[in-house]
């Protein structure tokens, strides 16, 4: 890639600073003041959800130790009404951060080994995304 292309690219707002913004729609299921957490759009199973630092950091690792802490804290937290939405036996969390250079971390409902393998993602309708976003919150109020 040219130097200066890889530098534009660098300095854009990732997809999910534009969400975090309100620049592009997404199914929030939920938010506070550091970390936001979303509908996958190509979700591995039906529930697959994103919690997402609100700072832009490429790599978990170059989380400072609070925030990292927090965010694993935060995963936690929504793992177990997402595992009630969903009447999942378990909650399986994947960190990679190849998609998108900036942190994630994928909670995806399973009830099997090798339901975490990203080969199987699949768009699904909006209107999926909608009522699973809303059982999801519906979960979280319990």
């Amino acid at each position: 890639m040219f130097p200066m292309l890889k530098l534009l690219l660098k300095t854009m707002p990732s997809i999910f600073t534009k969400i975090i913004n309100r620049e592009i729609p997404a199914h929030i299921v939920w938010e506070n003041e550091k970390f936001i957490a979303t509908m996958d759009i190509r979700p591995v199973n039906p529930g697959h959800m994103l919690v997402i630092p609100k700072q832009e950091i490429g790599y978990i690792f170059d989380m400072n130790d609070s925030d990292y802490s927090d965010l694993m804290l935060t995963a936690k937290k929504l793992a177990g009404p997402l595992k009630m939405a969903t009447n999942a036996k378990r909650v399986g969390l994947v960190v990679e951060g190849f998609g998108v250079d900036h942190v994630h971390i994928h909670l995806i409902p399973i009830n099997e080994a090798n339901q975490l393998d990203p080969h199987r993602a699949k768009e699904v309708a909006d209107e999926e995304l909608a009522i699973m976003a809303e059982k999801i919150k519906s979960a979280l109020q319990k």
